[in-house]
């Protein structure tokens, strides 16, 4: 069976406020084939989420020229625990469509890195709750009375879930509903799924294909891909618990181990399975997966 994809593209996403490099910053390893079809590896470390967008879809060009398939890892969620849509009263049949427009709609995220995402989660938390329920965790600056620096209550049995089900599989992976602090992915992902959004429609919505939305929670074939120029994915660098060369900058150790990692599963055809749930996985689990949460590539399945 040939490889699923020729090319591997991990992104380290980051909430930052102000244009910023180094280690917390965004980085971007690219994993292709060089002029003697070996294995070579580059990374870019953007100073801005608009000089990344710019970064991201000159790669992609270059790859579509290639006539190579990408595999793009964002280390955010692309989806939201089960009953986020509901909550809110989106209209539509598909909840992460919904929720990926209506943030859309609500993320301000200025050229400098200036963005409102505190603001977001503050009025998706009134929206929901009419309290600072259940985001949390912003500066004192940022507090207002639907949004405090610290978690004011635990969720309960009529909440919305703390964690979605690849969370938990993840072991380890932090709460969407955290937005600021070490280890949150809250803030990334309000910022990150609009410019995601962006990439599948200033690329095409078929050329590419958001997973498990769009390609169905399930074992990847060639076929399923015909057409696809790249799918997008979460990923979870910490799983692989990566390590790094002497002063590298973690972020940069993360994205480069983890595109080695899907290539190396790739070449020995052990990819496409990771696309499927792990074994034993409830129906239930599997409709929330392709719906609404999305998955982490691997989780439960390494």
């Amino acid at each position: 069976m040939p490889r699923l994809f020729s090319a591997y593209v991990i992104v380290d996403w980051s909430a930052a406020s102000k244009p910023t490099t180094g280690a917390d910053s965004i980085w971007i390893g690219v994993l292709k084939r060089d002029i003697r079809f070996r294995m070579a590896f580059e990374s870019f470390n953007p100073a801005t989420r608009a000089e990344a967008e710019t970064r991201l879809n000159a790669i992609l060009d270059d790859l579509k020229k290639r006539g190579e398939r990408a595999l793009v890892g964002f280390d955010f969620p692309l989806g939201f625990p089960r009953g986020f849509a509901a909550a809110l009263s989106l209209p539509g049949e598909q909840p992460w469509r919904a929720t990926w427009d209506q943030l859309n709609k609500m993320v301000k995220d200025k050229a400098d890195n200036t963005n409102n995402r505190f603001g977001v989660g503050s009025e998706i938390n009134r929206r929901m709750t009419g309290g600072p329920f259940p985001f949390w965790g912003c500066p004192p600056k940022d507090a207002l009375t639907t949004l405090q620096p610290k978690r004011t209550r635990e969720h309960g049995p009529g909440d919305l879930p703390e964690y979605r089900h690849a969370d938990l599989a993840a072991k380890g992976a932090a709460s969407i509903w955290k937005l600021y602090y070490n280890g949150s992915v809250g803030g990334q992902a309000i910022l990150g799924i609009p410019f995601v959004r962006r990439l599948k429609l200033t690329r095409g919505e078929e050329a590419i294909r958001a997973w498990p939305f769009e390609t169905g929670f399930k074992t990847l074939t060639e076929a399923d891909l015909a057409g696809v120029e790249a799918v997008v994915a979460e990923v979870y660098p910490s799983m692989l618990k990566p390590q790094g060369a002497p002063g590298e900058v973690k972020d940069l150790t993360q994205v480069r181990t983890t595109a080695e990692h899907f290539a190396r599963l790739d070449e020995a055809n052990k990819l496409a399975p990771l696309f499927g749930p792990p074994k034993g996985t409830a129906a239930d689990i599997v409709l929330d997966a392709e719906r609404e949460e999305g998955w982490i590539l691997g989780a439960g399945g390494y």
